[in-house]
C-alpha cells in the first residue's frame, strides 16, 4: 500500500525561508553600511541629499521586499496545513462510487443500480480487475440496490479481489443504456496529484475525490 507523501508544500516553503534568509542578511548589512556612512560623513561635505534621499527610498524597498516574503512564506505555510487537513479528512469513511469494489470471497457486495425509466428489463454487469466480464444477472428495472453474492454464471464462487460493475437497460430486449453500478467502500489513503485528490479504498481501488458521489461513517 503506497503510504501518504507530502504534498509540494514542503520545498515550496523552504525555498522561501531560504528568499528570506538572504534578503534579511542583505536588509541588515545595508542598514549598517548607511548608519556608518552617515557617521563617518565630512561635515563640511555632506552627503548630497538626492543620493541620500535615493539610499533612503532602496532602504525602505528593501525593507518592504522582506516583510512581503515573510507574508508570502507565512501563507504557503498555512496553505499547506490546510490542504494536508482536508486529506486526512478522508481517513475512515466510507465512500460510494462506481470504482472497484472489494470482494473478500465470501460476503456478497450491495450495489446501487440506476436503469434508466423506460427500460422493461436490466441486467447487472459484473467485471474482474482486468475488466473481463465474470457474472451477468437479471435485476428489475425498478430496482435501486442489488445484491451481488460472488459467484459466476455456473453458481461458483469467484476469487477474491477487485470487481466493477455495469447496468445494462433494454427496451424490447435491445440495449438502449449502459450505466455504472455504485458500491461503498472504506477509504484508507488519501493523496493529493497535481491538484487532485487521489482515494485509496480498502482492496487496494483508487478513485478520484470528484468521483464521490456520497459519503457516511463506517457501517461495520
Amino acid at each position: 500500500m503506497t503510504t501518504i507523501s507530502a504534498t509540494n508544500s514542503a520545498p515550496q516553503s523552504n525555498s522561501a525561508a531560504q528568499s528570506a534568509t538572504v534578503l534579511n542578511s542583505d536588509f541588515e548589512t545595508f542598514l549598517k553600511m548607511l548608519t556608518v556612512q552617515m557617521q563617518n560623513q565630512d561635515p563640511l561635505n555632506p552627503m548630497d541629499s538626492s543620493e541620500y534621499s535615493m539610499q533612503l527610498a532602496t532602504f525602505s524597498g528593501l525593507e518592504q521586499q522582506v516583510l512581503t516574503n515573510d507574508l508570502l512564506s507565512s501563507l504557503i505555510y498555512m496553505s499547506s496545513q490546510s490542504g494536508m487537513s482536508d486529506l486526512a479528512g478522508w481517513i475512515g469513511l466510507e465512500g460510494r462510487s462506481n470504482g472497484p469494489a472489494a470482494f473478500d470471497g465470501t460476503t456478497g457486495i450491495e450495489v446501487a443500480v440506476a436503469p434508466v425509466d423506460y427500460a422493461d428489463t436490466a441486467q447487472l454487469v459484473v467485471y474482474d480487475s482486468a475488466g473481463s466480464e465474470v457474472d451477468r444477472m437479471d435485476i428489475s428495472a425498478s430496482d435501486r440496490a442489488v445484491t451481488w453474492d460472488g459467484t459466476g454464471p455456473a453458481g461458483a464462487a469467484l476469487d477474491s479481489g477487485l470487481y466493477t460493475f455495469q447496468v445494462e437497460s433494454f427496451v424490447d430486449g435491445n440495449l438502449t443504456e449502459i450505466s455504472y453500478g455504485e458500491t461503498w467502500g472504506r477509504i484508507s489513503e488519501a493523496r493529493s496529484d497535481t491538484g487532485a485528490v487521489i482515494l485509496v479504498l480498502e482492496g487496494g481501488g483508487e478513485v478520484y475525490s470528484d468521483a464521490i458521489s456520497g459519503v457516511r461513517q463506517p457501517q461495520s
